[in-house]
């Protein structure tokens, strides 16, 4: 097969490295890659929301399957696209995407079929959700109702922190149309862990159990980001929280998107907070996640190219899917500054001098065929394989310090016991 990713980060640039492992795949294209997808596939310089010039590389290449990695280009329709043209597509509809893309579309949506979640509000009004939240107590969550590149949600420790956050969203607009509405919700207390699935719109099958960690800096200080760590198996959450978490969360919300007439197909990311009440949505993504896709497909027995096709086609539950024993641990390295401004340019060292099963996948990245340079906030995923996660994250950390950036910063703290 011919298969083309869509996407430039540490996310796509696992999904080329773990289907170029595929016995199924003969050509792999990405678009638009980075330094590191350069190496195993065919990167083409073109913008994952370009519909019209990536539905003219998918026909000049002969691709027999997309598979989509942002949210932006899902939000955008790019799988309708795909599927008029009679192209198989891994990922959900532009409909179905509104889980994700849609704050507010969720909560309602969670509300309607009883899925455990955080109590909230939902504002056009600056000056009503200024005049709710203070009543409310601190902590407080204030969230952008669309996409925001995973930067939508502020969870304040402050009264002023948390008019601040409404007064960028609504009044400031820093992150566009998306704070058209805003949420503000309860804030949520316990462990927060990730819980992603496979499904074809009624077959769900969970992936192996991963654990995020959002905030820049250790001991979860400073903003949220995309993600700076994950590690798999998840410490906190056990077969008997995970299977709870399937019956009375994924499920269900699959079941009722279909009910809704948006059925979904793809990969559902559950972030739960593991509650004294049991676990609780935090957010749904509408794809695999970033970085947990970094620890949780080097885990992955059966190809991928198999799931695709299966839920693609609506064949899941005729689908064997296998994970190896084993943990896996990843560190984010960034640009110093992330989330916030940056610089970039800076060439990257030690690349080829870490152990020989370290796997380095790349985000901000670029070549110019003899060396590689920054070329974003989160640069590189470092992941480790161990028999457990203590084994997996000493030999992460044993090798970050081999690889060497200008101004670059990363967790000291992902996977330890206090995290």
């Amino acid at each position: 097969m011919r298969v083309m990713v869509v996407g430039g980060g540490a996310r796509e640039h696992t999904l080329v490295w773990k289907l170029s492992c595929s016995k199924r795949v003969k050509e792999l294209y990405v678009a638009p890659g980075n330094a590191g997808t350069a190496q195993i596939a065919v990167n083409l310089d073109i913008s994952p929301t370009n519909l019209d010039a990536l539905t003219r590389a998918v026909k000049d290449n002969k691709i027999d399957l997309v598979m989509v990695g942002p949210e932006a280009p899902l939000a955008a329709g790019i799988v309708n696209k795909f599927q008029s043209l009679g192209i198989p597509a891994f990922g959900p509809t532009r409909e179905a995407v509104l889980i994700e893309s849609s704050k507010v579309f969720a909560k309602r949506l969670m509300h309607k079929y009883g899925i455990p979640c955080a109590k909230d509000a939902v504002f056009t009004s600056f000056k009503e959700a200024e005049a709710y939240v203070k009543k409310q107590p601190i902590p407080v969550v204030i969230k952008a109702d669309g996409l925001a590149a995973g930067k939508g949600a502020i969870v304040a420790q402050s009264m002023d922190e948390a008019l601040k956050a409404l007064s960028d969203i609504m009044e400031k607009r820093v992150f566009g149309d998306a704070g058209n509405q805003v949420l503000v919700e309860e804030c949520l207390v316990g462990r927060e862990t990730s819980l992603l699935a496979f499904t074809d719109g009624v077959t769900v099958v969970p992936l192996v159990t991963a654990r995020d960690y959002k905030r820049a800096y250790d001991y979860d200080k400073g903003q949220n980001t995309g993600g700076m760590g994950c590690y798999s198996p998840s410490m906190f959450l056990d077969k008997e929280s995970s299977s709870k978490a399937i019956k009375t969360i994924v499920e269900p919300v699959v079941k009722a998107m279909a009910q809704e007439g948006k059925p979904y197909k793809g990969v559902l990311y559950a972030g739960l907070m593991l509650t004294t009440e049991g676990p609780k949505v935090l957010e749904f993504n509408a794809r695999f996640g970033d970085p947990e896709t970094q620890v949780q497909l080097p885990l992955l027995k059966t190809d991928l190219v198999d799931i695709m096709m299966a839920v693609s086609d609506g064949n899941l539950a005729k689908t064997k899917v296998e994970w190896n024993n084993g943990a896996c641990v990843g560190v984010v390295m960034a640009s110093g500054g992330y989330p916030g401004s940056y610089k970039q340019g800076f060439p990257i060292t030690g690349l080829d001098n870490t152990d020989s099963d370290i796997l380095v996948f790349h985000a901000g990245t670029k070549s110019n065929g003899e060396k590689v340079y920054t070329a974003g906030g989160r640069v590189l995923t470092v992941v480790a394989r161990g028999r457990t996660v203590v084994e997996a994250r000493g030999r992460v950390y044993l090798n970050l310090p081999r690889i060497s950036f200008e101004n670059c910063h990363y967790r000291k703290d992902i996977a330890a016991e206090e995290g």
